[in-house]
């Protein structure tokens, strides 16, 4: 049997029967729209800084306009900011992963072979960012949300593609081998993580 060309950078397609290795598709965040306000409030914090030090009223001092400002940055600029980059959404060639949180770290997938419907939701701000939120849902599991997702379309189209090529895989791999073919190990099931 021959391998398929590849089209549009699309890996070969294994021979019947062969393991498959995972790869990596896409990793990606939210969107980093909702740091705004915290950007926002970075540079009125150093605004007010700025024009503040040496001019304060008489009980007041120097260190306690810093303090209080790094208390603020720390609170709405540091924590969300480390809160948007602990939460990272991963497709491989075989699942979908959530992965959140800093030091207690949560970890959610679900697997292509399984299939699972697509629901995209895009309000109208998100619209204007090209950003939305999908939804997966397997029937079985709770749902899956990858919520305020950028290139929505373009995550949307892989894991559509994504769904139909484990599926074809393995219905092609559920079929016998045909007579006097060598036979092929199993396929080797991902390490819980």
């Amino acid at each position: 049997m021959t391998q398929p060309t590849s089209y549009g950078g699309r890996p070969l397609t294994p021979a019947p029967g062969a393991p498959t290795p995972e790869l990596l598709v896409a990793r990606f965040r939210a969107h980093a729209r909702r740091l705004a306000w915290s950007a926002l409030v970075l540079i009125a914090v150093a605004a007010a800084c700025g024009y503040l030090y040496g001019n304060l009223p008489a009980p007041f001092e120097n260190w306690m306009l810093l303090a209080a400002a790094a208390v603020v940055v720390l609170l709405l600029v540091v924590l969300p900011y480390l809160a948007w980059l602990a939460h990272v959404y991963t497709i491989t060639t075989r699942r979908v992963m959530e992965r959140r949180g800093l030091f207690s770290v949560k970890r959610r997938e679900l697997a292509h072979v399984r299939g699972y419907t697509l629901k995209v939701h895009r309000g109208l701000l998100p619209r204007m960012w090209g950003a939305g939120t999908i939804t997966l849902t397997n029937g079985i599991d709770e749902p899956l949300q990858l919520a305020n997702i950028p290139s929505v379309e373009l995550v949307h189209e892989a894991l559509v593609d994504q769904v139909e090529v484990n599926q074809i895989l393995a219905h092609r791999d559920a079929q016998p081998l045909p007579p006097g073919a060598p036979p092929v190990p199993p396929r080797p099931v991902a390490p819980p993580a």
